[in-house]
């Protein structure tokens, strides 16, 4: 690839230990969480049966940015991804908001997380303090980030594979009822409960439109297959695979999985009774079956947490390559762990345990309020970076390309528009402005450490730089 605008050489220190089953878990264990076991119902509360559609227009877009970052990453498996991305091919400012923007996600995303264990394990010991659980919790993730980064994976390929497992079940006994009456009597269910109640779409377009942003949120996570790529083995071949089969599995996994549950139950009466999950094993005969998801959710929260700390701290490490944060962050232990990141990154999280403390029944909403127009700036700068990345191209290496998006660019214009969509709705809506609000005041405050700090002076001789990788 031409090299000409990227004269300085970064060599990262990394261990590339992370397998494809490993980072395939990542990705699906990172989106599989809380709000598919409990929060499902309160979308298709507002959409009925056509949620369905929802998930599948979103999982189209996903797919598109997805494969814009999995295009880029391919060429450039470096730890950081789209963050050293956007430094390269839109603007070194774009870099940095890019990396602290998601590292600020992942501290916020991981004190909702923590905090979701300590509200389940209060359910069972409801004299233990909550945030004793929440400090608990997050010293064992913090433990496992620094063994190795393959110790890393292996917690996170289990943690996902005990949501992929529960999921199955639910899919497969759920199947058996509707179609042979299993815990039913005898009597299959059927597919009426799709199309009474006030038919297939009860509130219209609207209805499904309504939901998109809050479906959206439940995809968010995949891009981490692109933090691996400084650690993943083969990264040519494996990331590509990783990307194809994951999105593929994490859209069935929701599709197939509410369908399931919309056609046992009627849609109408979900969100009453807690956890559609909980109703449908319950109605197979399971015994303890709220018992059983309580387990499922806390390895779902402890999921997110492990993956949140190893993003956050391989975020700061690619910071201090690109000198905009302090160099103490690129420096790793025996294992090649960027340890002051894990330690930093998990001291922060700790405002959550302290919130525990504090609000114990307010924090879950606090914390899940901040983050999620952010993720939107993350999505928006991945593909605006793989255009930049085609533009810089000969036609000669554009050909060479190994894993190319597909329909670019008319395909990265779909994703954007919708993306404008969203952020206009948000701003017409008074439950979602405040969100819109705070991604504004974020990215200004940004822009302000950026210039403030004289980061831009050293745009033209220290940040923009290329990667020498081993691929």
């Amino acid at each position: 690839m031409n090299s000409k605008n990227h004269p300085q050489i970064v060599q990262e220190t990394l261990q590339r230990d992370l397998k494809e089953r490993h980072i395939q878990l990542m990705a699906l264990g990172s989106c599989i969480g809380v709000g598919l076991f409990l929060g499902s119902a309160s979308s298709i509360e507002k959409a009925g049966p056509a949620v369905l559609l929802a998930y599948l227009f979103i999982g189209i877009i996903t797919y598109i940015v997805i494969r814009a970052m999995g295009e880029v990453t391919v060429e450039y498996p470096v730890s950081g991804s789209f963050c050293a991305h956007a430094y390269q091919f839109i603007s070194p400012l774009a870099g940095f908001i890019a990396g602290w923007n998601y590292w600020y996600l992942w501290i916020v995303s991981c004190m909702a997380e923590i905090t979701a264990v300590g509200v389940y394990v209060h359910m069972w010991l409801p004299d233990w303090p909550q945030w004793i659980t929440c400090l608990l919790a997050l010293a064992i993730m913090t433990g496992t980030n620094l063994i190795s980064v393959a110790m890393y994976g292996e917690f996170e390929f289990w943690f996902a594979m005990i949501k992929v497992f529960t999921i199955c079940i639910l899919i497969v006994s759920g199947c058996g009822m509707i179609f042979f009456g299993l815990g039913n009597g005898g009597a299959a269910v059927g597919l009426a409960n799709l199309t009474a109640h006030g038919g297939f779409m009860p509130y219209g377009l609207q209805g499904v439109f309504g939901t998109l942003l809050m479906v959206m949120y439940a995809f968010t996570g995949m891009e981490v297959i692109g933090v691996t790529a400084g650690e993943a083995k083969n990264p040519s071949r494996t990331l590509a695979s990783a990307i194809n089969k994951c999105l593929v599995r994490i859209l069935l996994f929701y599709v197939l999985s509410l369908a399931v549950i919309m056609t046992i139950y009627p849609w109408n009466q979900l969100g009453t009774q807690g956890s559609p999950f909980v109703m449908v094993f319950d109605k197979l005969g399971i015994t303890g079956a709220a018992n059983i998801i309580n387990v499922v959710v806390i390895t779902a929260a402890l999921s997110a947490c492990n993956t949140g700390i190893y993003s956050a701290s391989r975020m700061l490490y690619n910071q201090a390559l690109q000198q905009t944060a302090p160099n103490i962050f690129s420096k790793v232990n025996t294992k090649k762990i960027p340890y002051i990141g894990v330690l930093i990154s998990a001291a922060c999280m700790t405002i959550g345990v302290i919130l525990n403390y504090l609000l114990p029944a307010a924090v879950f909403e606090i914390v899940t309020s901040a983050t999620a127009f952010g993720c939107l700036i993350t999505w928006i700068l991945i593909l605006i970076s793989q255009m930049k990345f085609r533009k810089s191209l000969t036609p000669e290496e554009q050909q060479r390309i190994i894993y190319k998006m597909p329909f670019y660019p008319y395909s990265n214009y779909i994703a954007l528009g919708f993306f404008v969509v969203i952020f206009a709705s948000a701003c017409l809506h008074e439950n979602t402005r405040f969100g819109v609000l705070a991604t504004a005041v974020w990215l200004v405050f940004l822009t302000g450490i950026y210039y403030g700090a004289g980061l831009n002076k050293k745009a033209g001789s220290v940040i923009y730089k290329r990667y020498q990788v081993k691929k």
